[in-house]
């Protein structure tokens, strides 16, 4: 599996508690916090409920 960076962008402040819950799940914690992950179905599928709120990269 292949490495991505993940970077939150956009606060999670008015954001349902879901979407909010998806972001710690991933291990973010505050604006511009990057997090290192292999990408497995489960994680892109996370990415791609929360994919307005972060940053994806290849690593």
């Amino acid at each position: 599996m292949a490495k991505i960076k993940i970077t939150q962008v956009r606060s999670i402040i008015d954001r349902s508690r879901r979407q909010k819950d998806t972001v710690k799940a991933l291990g973010l914690r505050k604006i511009n916090h990057t997090i290192e992950k292999e990408a497995s179905p489960q994680i892109l599928g996370m990415i791609a409920k929360v994919k307005h709120l972060v940053k994806v990269e290849e690593a």
